[in-house]
C-alpha cells in the first residue's frame, strides 16, 4: 500500500510539472517583447492571397477548401527581419501547408522568393518535407505532423536561420538570399489549422 501512495504522489508531481510547463510555454509567447499575430478568432490583421475557405473554428483559423489554381496564403501586413516566430498548427495527413518567412513579393509568394519551412508530410521528395526548409535544407529522420497539434519555433537572425519542430531542431542554414519581408501562412491541400502565431523581433 505504501508502495502504491508513493507510486500516486510520484505519479501526481510529474502530471503537476508537465502542467505547469505546458502554462509556461503558453505564456512564453505573451511576454516583453513578443507579439501575437493570429489568436485563432480572425485573419483581420493579414492580407489573403488566393482563394480558399479560411474561417475561425474551435479556437483556431482552418482552411481544407482551396478553390484558387495556385496555394492560397494569409500574409502579415508587416515585414521582419530578425525574429524568432513560434506557430502553433494542426495539419492532415495530406496537408500541403508552410511558414514562409522573408518573402521578396507579398502578392506573388514562391518557395523560390521566400524561406519556406514546410508541412507537408506526403511530399513527393521527402527530403524536403515537414520541417526541412524548402530547396536550402533537408531533413532526416523524416518527422510526421498529420493529425495532431504542433510547434514550429523559427529563428532567423541576419544570415542564420533555425527551424524547431516540437522541440526539436531540424534544419539549420546560413543563408543571406532574403534578408528582409513579411511571413505568410499557407494553404495547399487537405486540412490546415492555425491556433497561434507570435513573433519577437529580435
Amino acid at each position: 500500500m505504501l508502495r502504491l501512495a508513493k507510486h500516486v504522489l510520484t505519479l501526481a508531481f510529474a502530471l503537476s510539472v508537465v502542467a505547469f510547463a505546458g502554462v509556461l510555454s503558453a505564456s512564453a509567447q505573451s511576454g516583453d517583447g513578443w507579439t501575437v499575430l493570429l489568436d485563432g478568432k480572425d485573419t483581420s490583421g493579414w492580407d489573403q492571397v488566393g482563394e480558399t475557405n479560411w474561417r475561425s473554428e474551435d479556437g483556431a483559423i482552418v482552411a481544407d477548401k482551396l478553390t484558387s489554381k495556385g496555394a492560397a496564403h494569409l500574409v502579415s501586413k508587416d515585414k521582419y527581419k530578425d525574429f524568432v516566430l513560434h506557430v502553433e498548427f494542426w495539419a492532415s495527413d495530406d496537408a500541403n501547408s508552410g511558414i514562409y518567412i522573408r518573402c521578396q513579393d507579398a502578392k506573388n509568394i514562391t518557395d523560390k522568393s521566400c524561406y519556406e519551412a514546410n508541412i507537408f508530410d506526403q511530399r513527393k521528395d521527402p527530403t524536403y518535407g515537414t520541417g526541412g526548409i524548402v530547396h536550402f535544407v533537408e531533413v532526416k529522420p523524416i518527422r510526421k505532423s498529420g493529425g495532431k497539434w504542433n510547434t514550429y519555433e523559427i529563428t532567423a537572425k541576419g544570415r542564420d536561420i533555425t527551424v524547431v519542430l516540437n522541440g526539436e531542431k531540424t534544419a539549420e542554414l546560413r543563408n543571406g538570399l532574403f534578408a528582409e519581408g513579411p511571413i505568410t501562412l499557407q494553404h495547399g491541400a487537405g486540412t490546415i489549422k492555425f491556433r497561434k502565431v507570435a513573433i519577437k523581433p529580435l
